[in-house]
């Protein structure tokens, strides 16, 4: 992806948080020399460690406009913490997907999480089994539901349907913008993503302009010094 098109899917999806009402922490709007300079204290180094920020995706397809997603992590656990069960074992994400931008076809082996439509147009969530056949047995706003394999949910404004570990799912939004929220245990972008299709989780970087903000997915270069 374009470092411009990325800084500019970022200002956006601030612009729609502020919109309608949704307060980020201050680090979402920190530029890269804030985080570079933050970096050099001890105090930022949980919050690069656990990957809080930006994190824009084409998911390695290029076609950003029909597969992508804009997300900012906003508070996340360590998978120490996750192994012990102790500790900040959970996660949450704001996500921004524009009207027919998909999220591909994926599970997680040890996170389960809850899909959270949080206002703009409907989200359309399909689930589909490991195994590819049978129900997922899940619950949608809190109510027991079994969801047959390929079969898709639709979120208004409001809902959320959780999403068993183990369970293949693809989300997109439908008629607008979608503003929408991850409530899940510990993330782990790295390991823990298992994508129908074997396309990367983070997109390949063309540098046409000065980069304005700093990736998620740039975080242990930094670490690393």
């Amino acid at each position: 992806m374009r470092r411009s098109q990325i800084d500019g899917a970022i200002d956006g999806a601030r612009e729609l948080a502020a919109a309608a009402g949704m307060p980020l922490p201050g680090f979402a709007g920190w530029t890269r020399a804030d985080w570079l300079a933050a970096a050099l204290t001890p105090a930022a180094r949980p919050a690069l460690e656990r990957g809080l920020g930006w994190d824009v995706t084409d998911f390695g397809r290029g076609e950003f406009d029909r597969v992508g997603l804009v997300l900012c992590t906003l508070r996340n656990g360590t998978p120490a913490e996750r192994d012990a069960g102790a500790g900040q074992t959970y996660a949450e994400k704001f996500l921004v997907a524009q009207d027919g931008q998909e999220t591909p076809m994926h599970l997680h082996r040890r996170k389960t999480e809850d899909i959270i439509n949080r206002g703009g147009a409907a989200l359309v969530v399909e689930l589909r089994p490991e195994s590819g056949d049978g129900d997922v047995v899940t619950l949608v706003d809190g109510f027991e539901r079994a969801v047959s394999a390929g079969s898709r949910v639709l979120l208004e404004p409001g809902q959320s349907i959780q999403v068993p570990a183990g369970v293949y799912h693809r989300f997109w939004a439908d008629g607008g913008v979608v503003l929408a929220g991850e409530v899940s245990a510990v993330n782990d972008d790295v390991d823990d993503n298992i994508f129908a299709d074997p396309f990367p989780r983070y997109p390949s970087l063309d540098e046409d302009a000065p980069a304005r903000y700093l990736l998620v997915s740039e975080y242990a270069k930094v670490l690393a010094g």
